[in-house]
């Protein structure tokens, strides 16, 4: 058991529980974004004008629950995605201040630590994207269960779209490293002024709403940034 990295383990575990809590959360959003995008649109007409059409589409045939559809495949997903993820990133980042020496790590490498957790993240967990990026997209009330889902198609068909999710690991890269950067400012900025006013202990961590504030930013230029890639 001395060979276990527990402080990769203890930050993956921590990212994955919380990517569950948000997927369940903001669950029937995506499936009305992610079915939104997807619509077929020919000859200038289109289904959907907004997301809220496809909410009232779900209301109005009374299968408001199918907005669900997909949810468990999808926590599986977003769970395994973010532990690896998180346990990658962690390895990795250990590993080269390790061996490079440094005391800490700059945009750059942190750049590529974080690509490298996200290659590892996409090709593990692949076919768990297909799948429930087809279970949302399907019929409301009309949707298959995973392995039925899976099976109906050849396991090279589970890997579709391979290539472009390598090439969005740049999105959490991007995320990441934005949010890495803004909360060592800002612990550098409340570490400064405690010293200054020598009112106590340096923090060690942001507060619950620093963490939310720096996380809604970090998520948001990862967004603005890589979305022609995930449209």
């Amino acid at each position: 058991m001395a060979g276990v990295d527990w402080e990769s383990l203890s930050e993956a575990t921590s990212g994955a529980v919380g990517a569950l809590v948000s997927t369940t959360v903001l669950y029937p959003l995506d499936t009305c974004k992610t079915k939104y995008q997807a619509e077929v649109r020919s000859h200038g007409q289109q289904k959907y004008r907004n997301l809220s059409d496809v909410l009232w589409e779900a209301i109005s045939n009374r299968q408001i629950l199918s907005l669900y559809q997909g949810l468990g495949t999808k926590n599986l997903q977003s769970f395994i995605s973010q532990f690896v993820y998180f346990y990658g990133y962690s390895y990795f980042k250990r590993l080269y201040l390790k061996k490079s020496g440094a005391k800490s790590i700059g945009t750059k490498a942190n750049l590529i630590v974080a690509a490298a957790a996200g290659a590892c993240t996409a090709i593990v967990t692949q076919p768990l994207d297909t799948a429930s990026s087809r279970m949302q997209t399907s019929e409301f009330g009309k949707s298959k269960g995973l392995w039925e889902t899976l099976a109906g198609r050849s396991w090279s068909e589970a890997f579709d779209g391979l290539g472009i999710s390598l090439l969005l690991t740049s999105n959490p890269a991007i995320q990441y490293t934005v949010f890495d950067q803004l909360k060592q400012r800002l612990l550098s900025k409340q570490r400064n002024k405690t010293v200054s006013s020598t009112a106590g202990p340096s923090p060690a961590a942001l507060s619950a709403f620093s963490a939310f504030a720096v996380g809604a930013i970090s998520k948001s230029v990862a967004t603005v940034l890589t979305y022609p890639a995930i449209r």
